[in-house]
């Protein structure tokens, strides 16, 4: 004989202090969870490839300081150029290079930042290459 048919049988006990638990609520219990919570995204940070910023000869910032005044000279008819530049990143050593093609609206000597209509703001120091582009 089994020694707990006494209990087989009997309904389920029903506490009086805590309400029951909903089937979602139960299935929660059960459920993965992550442990290092944060690590995934670390994971992926760390695997985020960045560039580093080409250092620039004496000619070649020659070159870019002649572009900038031909551009400054041109301001009034609002050149149309291509800027490509390094932007730092945020988060750790390096950065990305960014295209834009655009008009400029000034170059802020103050500042050293080229002002594109719309309000991109380019360091010069940033700058690798710029020309004028035909439209």
């Amino acid at each position: 004989m089994n020694k707990y048919q006494d209990i087989l049988y009997l309904a389920k006990p029903v506490s009086k202090v805590h309400p029951p638990m909903s089937k979602s609520n139960r299935a929660a219990q059960f459920s993965p969870f992550a442990a290092l919570t944060g690590y995934e995204e670390a994971v992926q940070e760390t695997a985020r490839l960045t560039a580093n910023k080409i250092t620039l000869s004496d000619d070649q910032i020659q070159i870019l300081n002649s572009v900038l005044n031909e551009i400054a000279q041109q301001l009034p008819e609002s050149p149309y150029v291509q800027i490509t530049y390094f932007e730092p990143d945020k988060r750790k050593q390096g950065g990305s290079y960014q295209r834009v093609f655009g008009f400029i609206k000034t170059i802020d000597d103050v500042y050293g930042v080229v002002i594109m209509k719309g309000n991109t703001r380019i360091p010069v120091h940033q700058i690798v290459h710029i020309s004028i582009e035909k439209r």
